[in-house]
């Protein structure tokens, strides 16, 4: 395997362009996760979220982990995440840690991925939470940090905040 010249890789000159819409997601990053819980009250959780390149830097993999106020680790997974310059769309995945599953994100059966800078939006059928569709912005913040949205809805067209998260990039 090649060896890269930095910690976190470094995007490969001849992978897509597109790739660097997501390059906001390269280093480490400490995180404060605020969920809505079912009282309407919000409950503040801390995180970390970890990218780099992968694959000769054709791929970005950034790796998410959650833990509750004892410290246990509740969400723990990894995306994959690559450009397909045929098609003209993103192939995403997760992969749930924890559950030993994997999810598909950002399927065009859902409009794909949409960059509308600063952020990118992209919707999911979502498996396990208590509704049936999840609706993920990332905003690229001019001060280096990154806010993610978790909108749910059951219908595709009335969106409610489940999630917010702030990630501050870690020297």
């Amino acid at each position: 395997m090649a060896q890269t010249s930095t910690a976190f890789g470094q995007l490969n000159p001849k992978a897509p362009a597109d790739l660097a819409h997501f390059a906001f997601l390269i280093g480490r990053f400490q995180c404060e996760a605020k969920v809505l819980l079912q009282s309407g009250t919000w409950q503040t959780f801390q995180a970390e979220w970890e990218g780099r390149y992968f694959l000769d830097g054709y791929a970005i993999e950034d790796e998410y982990r959650m833990t509750d106020s004892s410290g246990e680790l509740i969400v723990l997974g990894m995306n994959y995440r690559i450009y397909d310059p045929a098609r003209k769309t993103w192939n995403i995945k997760w992969l749930d840690a924890l559950a030993g599953t994997w999810l598909d994100l950002g399927s065009p059966e859902f409009g794909g991925v949409r960059i509308d800078h600063p952020s990118i939006t992209y919707i999911f059928r979502e498996p396990m939470a208590g509704h049936t569709l999840t609706r993920a912005t990332y905003t690229k913040n001019p001060d280096g940090h990154f806010s993610w949205r978790g909108e749910k809805s059951d219908d595709g067209k009335t969106w409610t905040l489940f999630m917010s998260l702030e990630a501050y990039r870690v020297s």
